[in-house]
């Protein structure tokens, strides 16, 4: 009984997808090309060694990561990347699309490609249904090389032919132009409409030429460098030389291939070199410098009616002479050496200046420019020398180098800074002050200001293309009346005036400037303690005349009679005179601590000065710190007298200080005034006149902290503030 019906027909025909991937490997390495399979969702089930070969891995079927594609990587022929869920399988196996002679570009783990020829067509059951796809590729690199090195040799060939620097045209057998570059074009100045398709016959001047060169090249002539000529479109007449050969095809003239090389230039320059020649030969004997002709041992060959007035010598007697025979000894082995290089071609030509002896003993300066004159070859033929005589320049350059000299050694000796540019503002000079103001070496060609930096009086920065000296060379003008500050590298600033002074020719063309830096530091100096003496005397006008109020009340309070009162008055005005005298002569420059305190303190409390205590290290302040100290103590000690320690006989006050580590190193001063067995202290209810001048010199003017406390045994005032180095 058959079994027929219990397995029908349908069910046992396999479809293509089902019977590639029940075959056995070796049926897909039967096939020539490399091959592989992928199931409908894109996932790699199989492949022959001739794929795995090509993409340079065996991936492992089964394996979820391997989809559309066993290569590493796929590029376009562009070079663009292509992901794999676009390549061609990815389109088959989800759209059904085939993809015939397709290429791609496949990236291999060592990281070498090649382009492969890719054919994909989807596989389908038998209801139509995609089951996967079949992709059938093959390495066709070597033809892709191939192919490109013949585009190459095309493109070359085309560009050789459009390119190239020479005309190209190509005749026919008829006589018709059928090609043309760019350059014939460019030559005759035709575009290609006027030029392509008419007969050659029609562009030559002289009809016999070109109807003997189109018979010589019908009967398979060469012709090289044949002179013609051809007429361009402007009507000028064009001088050529054409080269060219003949094609035959079957025994039968097809065409020709012709380069035109215009020299119409060098007709031209020949015509000129002759009349040049003529002129030359007129010019030689008639020109006012010498010229001379020489061998290659320097022997005179020819000479001119300058040379040998400039000379002192006759045309015979230098003809007999070499170059080297008037030339003085000391000067001979440099013209020498300079010649024999010439003569082995290392130097075209070569200029030098030298002495001369005439025949009455006398010495004259020649400047000579040596030339050479070579042969076809590009080998020495001889030598020609134009002489010019400078006797006179030589003697008025070294008379202006030495006035030049003597004034270098004039502005060197000056005390002030000096410098000079030329008319762009670039420094030609600078004397030593200048290095020694501006605190480093200028380099000659520096513009505008030998200073490392500059600023206006009122600090700001000035450019220096808008410093004096630049104001000067552009308004051609002198600059007075202004005053800059000079920064050195170090960070020190000198101020100074400027004096730029335009220079000129004898024509007065502005040729460059001058310009002197004074330095004002000194006055500057004299200038700030003039001002800190005239501020801190109007201060102190308005403190003494409350301190000497002050001083009148304690004094009155303790006289026994008007003689005692005057006589303890007028000492107590001594002593605060002394206080002011020690700022006033070291100029405001500074004071000792420990001075400063007892004259000032001395100053005020006269026979009470026996309740005082002064103790710490030595210290010196400037001007300004002792200044600001000075207006605290003071008001400290005018309250201690009016109502403190010091206004009764059984108060004491210690004035203590000592110095610490501050910021950035330098020493901190910490200074404590102490009151007590003074009358009670209560704390008042307002701040007093004295109380902000006690701030204003401490926490303002010198930055520091102050605390001042009313303790009912007295006040205490503490303060502290950064100083400079100090030894103590």
């Amino acid at each position: 009984m058959s079994n027929i019906e219990e397995f029908p027909a349908a069910a046992r025909r396999l479809t293509e997808f089902e019977a590639l991937t029940a075959a056995a490997p070796t049926v897909l390495d039967a096939i020539p090309g490399a091959v592989y399979v992928c199931d409908h969702e894109g996932w790699l089930v199989r492949y022959n060694s001739e794929a795995a070969e090509l993409w340079g891995r065996s991936p492992t079927v089964g394996d979820k990561t391997e989809r559309f594609c066993g290569s590493l990587a796929l590029f376009l022929p562009n070079g663009e990347a292509l992901a794999h869920e676009l390549c061609p399988m990815a389109k088959a196996v989800l759209a059904g699309a085939s993809t015939r002679n397709a290429e791609v570009v496949i990236e291999r783990p060592d990281g070498s490609r090649l382009t492969a020829l890719v054919n994909i067509r989807a596989l389908k059951d038998h209801n139509g249904r995609i089951q996967g796809a079949i992709n059938c590729f093959q390495d066709i690199s070597a033809r892709k090389e191939l192919e490109e090195t013949i585009q190459q040799k095309n493109e070359d060939l085309e560009d050789f032919f459009e390119n190239s620097a020479i005309g190209l045209h190509i005749v026919g057998g008829d006589g018709m132009i059928q090609r043309a570059n760019k350059a014939e074009l460019t030559l005759l100045g035709y575009t290609a409409e006027d030029y392509i398709g008419r007969h050659i016959a029609e562009f030559h001047v002289d009809a016999p030429v070109i109807g003997d060169i189109l018979q010589k090249l019908s009967c398979g002539e060469k012709l090289d460098r044949y002179p013609a000529r051809l007429r361009a479109k402007d009507g000028s007449i064009k001088q050529v030389l054409i080269t060219s050969n003949s094609r035959f095809q079957d025994g039968k003239f097809v065409s020709t291939r012709c380069f035109t090389t215009d020299v119409t230039d060098l007709r031209e320059a020949e015509a000129a070199r002759r009349e040049s020649d003529e002129r030359l030969a007129a010019t030689y004997n008639a020109a006012t410098v010498g010229i001379a002709e020489a061998d290659r041992d320097g022997r005179l060959l020819r000479v001119n009616d300058a040379l040998c007035l400039m000379l002192g010598r006759s045309r015979e007697e230098l003809l007999n002479m070499t170059f080297f025979d008037y030339t003085q000894e000391n000067d001979r082995e440099e013209d020498a050496l300079l010649y024999a290089r010439q003569i082995a071609g290392q130097i075209d030509s070569y200029a030098l200046r030298k002495r001369a002896t005439r025949p009455d003993g006398s010495t004259i300066h020649l400047d000579v420019h040596s030339s050479s004159v070579l042969d076809a070859e590009g080998s020495f033929r001889y030598g020609v020398r134009v002489l010019q005589d400078v006797t006179l320049a030589k003697q008025m350059e070294d008379q202006i180098r030495e006035s030049e000299q003597h004034l270098r050694d004039l502005l060197e000796a000056l005390p002030a800074a000096v410098y000079t540019t030329d008319a762009t503002g670039h420094i030609t000079f600078f004397n030593q002050s200048a290095v020694e103001m501006s605190g480093r070496t200028p380099e000659v060609g520096d513009m505008w200001c030998v200073t490392w930096r500059l600023y206006n009086p009122d600090g700001s920065p000035l450019p220096h293309d808008q410093c004096p000296m630049a104001m000067a060379l552009k308004e051609d003008r002198p600059i007075r009346g202004t005053e800059a500050i000079a920064e050195r590298p170090d960070g020190s600033r000198i101020p100074f005036i400027p004096y730029p002074t335009p220079l000129h020719d004898a024509e007065g063309r502005l040729i460059g400037a001058i310009n002197m830096l004074v330095d004002i530091t000194e006055r500057k100096q004299a200038e700030n303690r003039q001002k800190v003496l005239i501020d801190e005397l109007n201060h102190r006008v308005k403190n003494t005349l409350a301190t000497v109020q002050s001083l009148a009340g304690q004094t009155a309070r303790h006289a026994d009679g008007l003689e005692d009162f005057s006589q303890r008055f007028e000492a107590r005005l001594l002593a605060l005179s002394r206080a002011h005298d020690l700022l006033t002569t070291r100029h405001w420059e500074g004071a000792s601590l420990d001075v400063l305190v007892q004259e000032v303190l001395t100053a005020m409390t006269g026979s009470a000065a026996q309740q005082i205590k002064i103790d710490g290290p030595a210290v010196d302040l400037d001007a300004r710190t002792a200044l600001s100290v000075t207006m605290a103590l003071n008001e400290l000690a005018t309250n201690a007298i009016r109502f403190g320690a010091l206004s009764s006989e059984a108060g004491r006050l210690s004035v203590t200080w000592r110095l610490e580590e501050g910021s950035d190193l330098l020493p901190k001063l910490l200074l404590e005034w102490r009151e007590r067995n003074g009358p009670p202290v209560a704390p008042p209810t307002r701040r007093g006149i004295g109380s902000r001048l006690i701030e204003r010199a401490i926490e303002r003017d010198l930055a520091g902290q102050l605390d001042l406390i009313f303790e009912a045994s007295g006040v205490v005032c503490r303060i502290s503030f950064v100083v400079g180095p100090v030894t103590a």
